[in-house]
């Protein structure tokens, strides 16, 4: 008996492990103002460097046109996220803003968090994804 069970543990790595579940997501941007340029996001797992794309180094980065502004991100391991986007219509690959500091192209987050002095917390945007999650993000401008 003991030999069958010193056996069947030796082929146990054989057999590997389940593979880690997996989970997809489906973003939708509305309310653009134009079709031109694209849309260009961040998805974040934490809040490093959240919402600024360029300072975001655990962030994944993704682009979309803003002509067709859906994308499907698959292969995430189950978990808490958060989207930041820009609706960059010159494709400078930057986020225009005045001389008063204010946005001049779009701006959106995962949740539709609400924007007051600055881009919502990271607490405001986060949400769960597992199995296929689908966030609708609204775009906003401001001037």
């Amino acid at each position: 008996m003991l030999k069958r069970v010193l056996i069947m543990a030796a082929c146990l790595p054989l057999l590997g492990a389940a593979p880690p579940p997996q989970a997809s997501l489906h973003l939708t941007f509305e309310g653009l103002r134009s079709q031109k340029g694209t849309i260009r996001l961040c998805l974040w797992r934490d809040a490093s460097g959240y919402p600024d794309c360029t300072r975001g180094t655990g962030a994944t980065k993704e682009s979309v046109t803003a002509s067709n502004p859906t994308l499907d991100i698959t292969g995430l391991p189950p978990g808490e996220y958060a989207v930041s986007a820009i609706h960059d219509e010159n494709d400078n690959r930057k986020l225009d803003k005045s001389f008063i500091g204010m946005p001049t192209e779009g701006v959106a987050f995962s949740n539709n968090a609400k924007i007051a002095f600055g881009p919502p917390k990271f607490e405001k945007v986060r949400f769960h994804v597992e199995g296929e999650t689908t966030q609708t993000m609204r775009m906003r401008y401001f001037l």
